[in-house]
């Protein structure tokens, strides 16, 4: 994984002197380009009674951003939330400073000590589950109960993709770490989509025949939304439209690992043969609790340049995705070069030689697969000792989960290649899929020269 770059922070100490009470006192500082979080922590010290009492805010180029008074003595301002009395949004460089208010200063002064800390955009693998319900259609859950337990399960983001309506966009919790991704499902009677990334991507859902379908996803694209084809072959639920309707993605694991979601797997896997580069995702489509069916099962990982609702997109739909069965299921990377899941690789002199295969939490038992357009094309069952050492033990002998390494040489006429991990769950008596990636592409020509980047 990319090393996360440092936050720059700076220290500031003020004396204020009693001649000063009642004035607002400005400590500037530059906000560095591509920051993601601003915050800002401050301690005052007293010289003398009464003690000193210093309000707290901050200003960017062009307005006050926030204020808190006397009432906190820490603050952060990020590009989607903010500590309450504050304001999200762009942290535009230039600038900025730390307000203070000396509204009581004793008659020796005081001295305020400030912290800034600017937190630069990095990106890294966030996880979480891109098809849920709550209360605002058939789900039981609050809004704040899905973030509350997305949060307990360490994830980073959700989106709460209620049928037909979007009540729940305007009524998103904001006190919450968990990036909330605005969404609905666009329900029909022969097949549902999920709208990613707008509030409002639809102003009535109804539809008669395919027109209609292909007008409201156009619609919902015009507006900036992505579309997901939901559970496609779901016995209940299956898509019955055109399946060439103008997607974006397709959510080929939903809920727990079904015979449903094998065959959405199968279709995908025909569609990336044909040459269709369709991204690949997952969704719990959570409703209530259940047995089975919880929240970020699966977890679907997304390589972002932020923890935004635009970045988590944005990874997406260059198809740095990879899914795991639960939030501590494996984790599967694939990297060629600085190449990375999505990426297509050129077809020149300077392309790697080696496609390489990062896998992590895999246990003894558990088959690793490579898979090409035609179908696997490396396999490993993981058991014995793992090459980079023994397994880690959490008793005698016992074999837990560890991380392994394989490679694999880029030849052979290979469109693309993706992975998957296949275990034996004891609790289901069955083998089925427990984790997988998106591919990663071998192109001709010059193609894919502009695709992203491990540095990026």
């Amino acid at each position: 994984m990319p090393r996360a770059k440092e936050s720059l922070v700076r220290t500031f100490r003020r004396d204020i002197s009693r001649e000063e009470q009642g004035t607002y006192i400005e400590i500037p500082f530059a906000m560095p380009e591509g920051t993601e979080t601003l915050r800002i922590a401050y301690a005052v010290e007293s010289r003398g009674e009464p003690k000193a009492t210093i309000d707290l805010g901050v200003r960017d180029a062009g307005k006050v951003r926030g204020w808190s008074g006397g009432a906190r003595s820490e603050c952060f301002v990020g590009r989607e939330k903010a500590t309450p009395g504050y304001t999200p949004g762009e942290l535009t460089p230039g600038e900025w400073a730390v307000l203070h208010n000396a509204y009581r200063v004793p008659e020796g002064g005081c001295t305020v000590t400030v912290t800034v800390e600017c937190e630069p955009e990095t990106p890294r693998w966030l996880k979480g589950d891109l098809h849920m319900h709550s209360v605002h259609s058939d789900g039981t859950f609050t809004l704040l109960e899905n973030a509350a337990v997305m949060e307990e399960l360490g994830c980073d983001f959700l989106a709460m993709t209620d049928h037909n309506t979007t009540s729940q966009n305007a009524a998103y919790p904001r006190e919450t770490s968990v990036v909330l991704i605005p969404g609905m499902e666009f329900t029909t009677n022969r097949g549902h989509a999920n709208l990613l990334g707008v509030p409002e991507p639809l102003d009535d859902f109804r539809v008669a025949g395919q027109d209609d379908v292909d007008r409201n996803i156009r619609t919902a694209r015009e507006r900036g939304a992505r579309v997901v084809l939901n559970h496609p072959h779901c016995r209940h639920c299956p898509w019955l439209w055109d399946f060439s309707a103008d997607i974006d993605w397709v959510e080929v694991w939903n809920g727990p690992w079904s015979e449903s979601n094998e065959a959405a797997l199968d279709w995908w896997h025909r569609q990336l043969a044909s040459g269709r580069r369709l991204v690949a995702v997952g969704g719990s489509d959570t409703h209530r609790p259940h047995p089975y069916v919880r929240h970020a099962m699966p977890t679907t990982w997304v390589y972002a340049r932020t923890k935004t609702v635009n970045g988590i997109l944005e990874g997406i739909a260059r198809g740095h995705v990879s899914i795991g069965y639960a939030p501590d299921a494996p984790f599967l990377e694939l990297a060629c070069g600085p190449y990375r899941i999505g990426d297509a690789v050129p077809a020149n002199g300077d392309a790697p030689e080696e496609v390489e295969l990062r896998a992590e939490r895999l246990l003894p038992g558990d088959v690793v697969r490579l898979i090409g357009e035609e179908g696997t094309v490396r396999e490993w069952t993981i058991g014995g000792e793992p090459e980079s050492g023994p397994w880690p033990e959490t008793g005698a002998g016992a074999r837990t989960a560890a991380a392994r390494s394989f490679r694999h040489p880029v030849g052979g006429g290979l469109s693309f290649l993706r992975a998957e991990v296949r275990r034996h769950f004891a609790e289901a008596d069955r083998t089925l899929l427990a984790a997988m990636t998106n591919p990663i592409y071998f192109a001709k020509g010059e193609e894919g020269l502009e695709h992203d980047r491990h540095d990026v």
